[in-house]
């Protein structure tokens, strides 16, 4: 009795051990499953994009270009399809130029447009190298990592899926990727294409970078922005003039201080807070999915518009 006794609990031991082992082993595989295909495709497109330099001063949105041109090709697309248009005379600011061709040539293509320079980076100023994709918490880190190297990427990579699943739309897509958008005032590869290539842009239709979408903390869908315009500055050139003196003998009177003086008045008037009907709609469609800002998006669309609540939904979201 005792020895049966013994066996069944040696058996639940081994039983409980089984299970333990078997836990054990699906943690370890859940823990070690990693992303999809086509989620590793993309996460290697991403990078490789973000990974080329192509700052104005010592990068090449040539190489970009060519580099995203490649695995459209590879995708099977036509060659006369894929273009990496540039000027000889600035032959590292080119452009790349696709179609997806529709079944009907005479609808209106649809273009999907990001540009693909970015921002001068100083590595000395960054905590990690800006031209190394770094995933770390949750978020990428590098230069053009969002701006605009992550829309680039996507557009890319659904050309890339659209041609692998042998989707054929009833218009054209079009994929422009261009250059000079951060340096407009140096080169301009819209403008450039709109004069040289107009065809590689000629859309009825085009998404572009400059809204956003919104999602919760379950990651529902809550809000897509349509970028209705975009706030501009100018450039003002301040001159002060006094009798001044040689530099030997400083006078109190300086021409410097007083310049010093006028702008720290000016950092004290803040500009009168307008808002136009765009604005006001959007915030009164936004307080309905935004409790936290809902009150100030309300007082600021109102009829007269609350200073400190914008300051307060700018300090909370400088986007808004």
């Amino acid at each position: 009795m005792r020895e049966g006794r013994r066996v069944r609990a040696v058996f639940a031991v081994i039983v409980v051990l089984a299970l333990i082992i078997a836990l054990i082993a699906v943690q370890a595989r859940a823990q070690t499953v990693g992303p999809r295909p086509d989620q590793a495709d993309f996460r290697d497109l991403y990078e490789e994009l973000v990974e080329t330099n192509t700052t104005l001063s010592q990068g090449s949105c040539t190489l970009a270009a060519e580099r995203m041109g490649a695995r459209l090709l590879a995708a099977g697309y036509p060659a006369a399809d894929v273009r990496v248009l540039a000027t000889p005379e600035r032959p590292k600011d080119g452009n790349l130029a696709a179609v997806l061709r529709g079944s009907d040539p005479s609808a209106p293509a649809l273009l999907l447009l990001a540009h693909i320079d970015v921002v001068e980076a100083n590595p000395a100023d960054w905590t990690r190298d800006p031209f190394t994709l770094v995933e770390e918490g949750g978020y990428f880190y590098a230069r053009g990592a969002a701006d605009d190297k992550a829309q680039a990427a996507v557009w890319v990579d659904t050309m890339v899926r659209l041609k692998a699943e042998g989707f054929v739309p009833r218009q054209d897509i079009k994929i422009a990727l261009t250059c000079g958008e951060e340096t407009s005032d140096t080169w301009n590869g819209v403008e450039w294409l709109l004069k040289t290539h107009p065809d590689a842009l000629s859309a009825g239709f085009a998404l572009n970078e400059g809204a956003r979408g919104r999602l919760d903390a379950e990651g529902n869908r809550l809000a897509l922005d349509v970028q209705a315009g975009e706030k501009v500055y100018q450039d003002f050139q301040l001159e002060i003039t006094n009798p001044g003196g040689h530099s030997s003998r400083p006078v109190p009177d300086n021409a410097i201080d007083r310049l010093a003086n006028g702008l720290v008045r000016l950092w004290d008037q803040p500009f009168p807070l307008e808002v136009n009907d765009t604005v006001r709609a959007y915030l009164t469609a936004m307080a309905g999915v935004s409790p936290t800002l809902a009150a100030d998006m309300r007082l600021v669309a109102a009829g007269r518009p609350d200073p400190a609540a914008a300051a307060r939904l700018s300090a909370a979201d400088p986007g808004l």
